[in-house]
């Protein structure tokens, strides 16, 4: 009986019912760059815990739910609840509230497109936020904007970074088209991946050259594709997929029949890449090449993407292998020089292939030797592994930090 009542206690924590007993946390606990203004919740401590606090006086059970757990919150004789989670990892997280049976977004943080909704997201301090930190260097724009497209008979927003001077000067530039993961849209890069922090950044260090960043939407014609899982982070936990250990699109391990990261590879349907093909040579280029001073040809046209993303840079790369010289994916998979039909044409305008992941996915052990082979065929290939991190955007600001320096040299 002892031991059945034990099963059923793992059984019932294991499954969402309780939550294990955890150590008090340490009482340093602070508003972090993700809370509203003016608000006190959500705050983080020293030890990357998460604590909210919601007045719901009628409610009879709260939840903090991140990286796939959810953890019970206490009521006070006010009626506010109030509570903390286990340690996350570093960098940026999804999460929500769970009232009496209801997932809502946390009235006290700011709010970020993940898991195909607007909802909650908390940053962790990082011991290398410094390279996407706000600094007084200069500073590019963050334009958005909107042009019409053939391809989707819509009006479509783009975000597009412009570098620091590209408003005082006359001189064209190189490109790169950078894609989110699942169940993100456009605003992930500059929101969640401080896109344009990090160019300002490394520009200011002499990193990296300046270039134009173009972030669209490459979720198009999904229907039946599945939603993206919950938000993921807590430390220890392996995401194999790609665009979120449980996660929202973008962060940790998908959930039902989500795409998945096979050992040799992304298993997706790849119709959503042509999809986004069209929109991309259709419209997208055309518009950019017309409206911005960007240099238009391939030796100066990059893309990349994280997740979903990269899987599309993947299949548009191998499907139109003059278009772009630098090729960028995070978490999503491996490319073979043997993926392409002429070989020799694609070495002599191709300049980098680069692959990352997460060190605690599956996947990073494979791409250090997908980037030899690409440096065997006599093109640069790059393999990086983000230290500590799942599949999350820790993970793809880092990747971007170490892909932009590769570029346009």
């Amino acid at each position: 009986m002892k031991y059945r009542s034990i099963a059923v206690l793992l059984t019932a924590a294991l499954t969402g019912g309780i939550c294990l007993a955890q150590t008090a946390p340490v009482e340093d606990f602070k508003k972090t760059p993700t809370t509203q203004q003016e608000k006190e919740y959500p705050q983080v401590n020293s030890e990357r815990r998460v604590r909210v606090s919601i007045p719901a006086p009628e409610a009879q059970r709260v939840q903090l739910d991140i990286g796939g757990v959810k953890y019970d919150l206490k009521k006070d004789e006010k009626g506010v609840w109030t509570g903390e989670s286990a340690p996350q990892d570093e960098g940026f997280h999804y999460y929500q509230l769970n009232i009496d049976g209801a997932s809502v977004p946390d009235p006290g943080s700011l709010y970020y497109y993940g898991a195909s909704r607007w909802g909650s997201g908390i940053e962790i301090p990082a011991k290398d936020q410094d390279f996407y930190a706000l600094k007084n260097v200069p500073h590019g724009q963050l334009r958005e904007t909107y042009y019409y497209s053939t391809a989707t008979k819509s009006v479509r927003r783009v975000y597009i970074y412009t570098p620091p001077g590209y408003d005082k000067d006359s001189k064209k530039y190189p490109v790169l088209y950078l894609q989110h993961g699942m169940g993100e849209n456009e605003t992930g890069w500059g929101n969640q991946g401080h896109a344009n922090l990090i160019m300002d950044n490394l520009i200011a260090e002499g990193k990296s050259v300046p270039f134009i960043i173009v972030m669209e939407n490459g979720s198009v014609n999904l229907n039946g594709m599945p939603r993206g899982p919950r938000p993921g982070g807590i430390p220890g936990q392996v995401a194999p997929q790609g665009g979120a250990a449980s996660a929202a699109p973008g962060q940790g391990a998908p959930a039902g029949n989500a795409p998945r990261m096979g050992a040799g590879g992304p298993r997706v349907n790849v119709n959503f890449a042509a999809q986004f093909e069209k929109i991309l040579f259709d419209d997208l280029i055309p518009y950019i090449e017309s409206n911005f001073r960007v240099i238009g040809d391939q030796s100066h046209r990059a893309m990349a993407g994280l997740s979903m993303g990269g899987m599309q840079t993947h299949s548009i790369v191998v499907a139109n292998p003059d278009k772009f010289s630098y090729v960028g994916m995070f978490s999503s998979g491996t490319f073979s020089p043997s993926e392409i039909k002429d070989i020799d044409s694609f070495k002599k305008k191709t300049k980098v292939v680069f692959m990352s992941f997460g060190g605690r996915e599956g996947g990073s052990a494979r791409i250090g030797a997908a980037a030899e082979e690409w440096t065997k065929v006599g093109i640069q290939g790059v393999s990086y592994v983000s230290p500590e991190t799942a599949h999350e955007w820790q993970s793809w600001r880092r990747s971007l930090h170490e892909f932009a320096p590769l570029l346009f040299r």
